[in-house]
């Protein structure tokens, strides 16, 4: 199989990788973070003049680094001095204390620090502690729709963009393939990896049977308004008594697990953050789509608006919920501490004037002038101006970088 390199995350992390901060690529597991650390590897090593030293926690031969002492005897033992030492180590949650040999390191003139993790909370908290601000965190998501192009060999189609909707975005997908049930247990296997790994060892869950419900009770209400206590209601006309704070912590465990991200709701006149009732998207639809089985029928609008949120965050932008008196902005996407701004309504099919009303109203109600778009999969659109408002078909928005 051609080696496809994914260079926006290896621009990403030469930035910052010569200006004393340590590296961090987080993300959920098999979304690339290990396969980034491996080509920046293997770049690295071409130079002579460098020193690699690379540990990979999910293989047996580092079974024996468990805490920052063996990390520390390992990284002694491999050292050059005289040459630019690479310390790579790949899913070092798994290593106790590993904050304190981060921290060493980086304070050395030949070495540079570059390491992956899969659980948020742990990393942004023990870093954070240890070394303050020192530290530069790459978020390593699942493939976008050109890179789902380009690693499935296809071009840019509706049938690229179906295939796209259904598979979502897992690299190892382009060995599988995209017969759909091969995908859907690959898809299904790296979801439970990731729960059992990342959230019931690593949070000592007793109660697997609610967080696999709560799971495929977000799956199937992605981008609509919930509430702990909704959720707490929901569970016990199933049967299921479980406080609003239980499902807080459950759905915190799989968002520091990257399984899924939750999004704000943002009062756009009032300015102000809402602290209840949110809207939760998935890393990837792919695996969204294998926990709730069917056909994409039923719940395009749910997995659209999945997609654009994700190209959304890809592009550098922090994304709200917008809250207006009268409706809702699916989008508040904002750069720079709020100097840049962009508003998305994101639809299926504008096939009649109710539905322009309703998708291209609620933007006119805001009384800014920052740009306002409309993303849909309505056919025969490229892209049109509805009085300052653009409406974009889904295929061109994904292809772009940037949509200010």
């Amino acid at each position: 199989m051609e080696i496809i390199i994914r260079q926006m995350y290896l621009d990403k992390i030469e930035k910052y990788l010569d200006n004393d901060y340590i590296i961090v690529l987080t993300g959920q597991r098999r979304v690339g973070k290990s396969y980034t650390l491996k080509m920046l590897r293997d770049i690295k090593s071409r130079d002579l003049n460098n020193n690699i030293i690379y540990i990979d926690k999910e293989k047996k031969d580092f079974d024996y680094i468990n805490t920052y002492k063996d990390l520390n005897d390992y990284i002694d033992k491999h050292y050059r001095k005289g040459m630019m030492n690479y310390i790579l180590v790949d899913e070092i949650q798994d290593i106790e204390g590993f904050e304190r040999t981060v921290r060493s390191y980086r304070t050395e003139p030949d070495a540079r620090v570059v390491i992956t993790g899969s659980n948020a909370k742990m990393l942004s908290n023990e870093l954070s502690t240890i070394i303050g601000g020192r530290y530069k965190e790459i978020y390593i998501q699942s493939l976008s729709y050109k890179e789902f192009l380009l690693f499935h060999n296809l071009y840019d189609s509706d049938d690229s963009l179906a295939k796209y909707i259904q598979f979502g975005g897992l690299p190892g997908l382009a060995k599988i393939g995209l017969d759909e049930d091969d995908a859907v247990e690959y898809q299904k296997d790296v979801f439970n990896t990731v729960l059992l790994k990342d959230v019931i060892l690593r949070n000592k869950i007793r109660n697997i049977v609610f967080l696999e419900n709560l799971t495929n009770f977000i799956a199937d209400n992605i981008g609509k308004l919930i509430s702990a206590n909704n959720i707490s209601k929901y569970m016990k006309l199933q049967g299921d008594k479980i406080s609003s704070d239980t499902v807080i912590n459950y759905a915190k465990y799989l968002e520091d697990a990257y399984i899924i991200h939750k999004v704000n709701r943002y009062d756009i006149h009032g300015k102000r953050i809402f602290e209840s009732n949110d809207k939760f998207y998935f890393e990837d639809n792919g695996i969204r789509n294998a926990i709730v089985g069917g056909t994409r029928e039923g719940d395009i609008e749910k997995v659209i608006e999945n997609i654009i949120y994700q190209h959304l965050v890809r592009m550098g932008y922090d994304v709200t919920v917008g809250q207006l008196q009268a409706g809702e902005i699916d989008f508040v996407c904002t750069k720079k501490a709020g100097m840049k701004r962009v508003y998305i309504q994101a639809s299926y099919v504008i096939y009649d004037e109710i539905t322009r009303k309703r998708e291209f109203g609620n933007l006119r109600d805001i009384n800014d002038n920052y740009p306002k778009y409309v993303i849909s999969m309505t056919p025969l659109l490229s892209q049109n101006d509805d009085n300052g408002i653009t409406h974009l078909h889904l295929r061109k928005f994904l292809m772009m970088d940037s949509i200010e």
